[in-house]
């Protein structure tokens, strides 16, 4: 179906944030709310960064608010495997030492993201998976959230209805690209997956350099869709490079979408901030809730 995609801030913004809310096929009665989702969660990351806050922690932020809205397919909202259970993926990245935190197939906690932060913070390890990412959670002082508090009535219709269902009607993958004003980059991604997917499935969220990568030297990236095909072309660092080698933010986000397209055989959407401050979004899939915001907006820029 082609590309579509922009980008904005043509010249230097002191800080920047991109937010997606998952590529897809949303039913056209959601996508309004889809957006103003987005949007919310990029205000609260304009907030710590006008504060003079971290990357980082704005992107966590940014990723909170999208795990706390049921509209989406990340933390409470999230789908459901095959057996109908909650496995949730999470990560996020530190452009400034490429310091990294994730954790995959995770049981039932608020917000995932703030698992895979604390991942990062103990800086032993990158990625933990299941019961050992349960136990790490717990002992780091995360409570187990019950399933039923974080399985929405929508989803357990979705499930219901059986896998032919289309993909779209219960929400999307969320993530994050973020430049603070010292220059600082971070990427942040949450989800639940696909429908139906085997318990165990990982995707491509948690895997660093495929769904989630910053570089303070280059730019950062989220990226969303068929996580078999974004681990296939290693989307996010990918387009990292392009960023590196002068490609603009836009530009970087076509192709990025493109190569999904042709050579990872898979369909789904990026959204990146370069060094410099400036953004980009492409999606090859009929949907993409987003939201972005620099220091020089009084409100978010969004669509879907």
């Amino acid at each position: 179906m082609g590309v579509t995609g922009s980008g904005g801030a043509s010249g230097d913004a002191k800080w920047c944030v991109v937010v997606h809310g998952g590529a897809g096929d949303v039913p056209e009665s959601r996508r309004v709310g889809h957006a103003e989702g987005c949007a919310l969660a990029a205000r609260a990351a304009a907030e710590v960064l006008s504060k003079g806050g971290g990357a980082l922690d704005a992107a966590q932020a940014a990723v909170v608010v999208l795990e706390d809205d049921p509209r989406f397919n990340a933390g409470t909202g999230a789908c459901l495997t095959d057996e109908g259970t909650l496995e949730l993926d999470a990560a996020l990245m530190d452009g400034r030492e490429l310091q990294s935190g994730a954790v995959c197939a995770l049981p039932p906690f608020r917000n995932p993201i703030a698992v895979a932060r604390a991942v990062l913070d103990d800086a032993r390890h990158v990625l933990l998976a299941g019961e050992g990412a349960a136990r790490f959670a717990e002992k780091k002082g995360f409570t187990r959230a019950a399933p039923e508090s974080m399985i929405t009535e929508a989803v357990r219709e979705r499930f219901a209805k059986g896998a032919n269902v289309p993909e779209g009607y219960a929400g999307n993958t969320v993530g994050v690209a973020v430049r603070d004003a010292r220059g600082g980059l971070a990427a942040a991604t949450s989800t639940g997956g696909t429908f139906f997917k085997r318990v165990g499935r990982v995707g491509d969220t948690p895997l660093i350099g495929a769904g989630t990568y910053a570089d303070d030297t280059a730019g950062a990236a989220s990226a969303t869709g068929i996580g078999e095909a974004i681990i296939r072309v290693c989307m996010t660092k990918t387009v990292i490079e392009w960023l590196r080698q002068g490609m603009g933010a836009e530009e970087a986000a076509r192709a990025s979408a493109l190569l999904l397209e042709e050579r990872g055989r898979g369909r789904g959407g990026i959204v990146l901030c370069d060094r410099r401050g400036r953004f980009g979004w492409a999606r090859t899939t009929v949907t993409m809730s987003w939201a972005a915001m620099t220091d020089a907006m009084s409100a978010p820029l969004m669509g879907h």
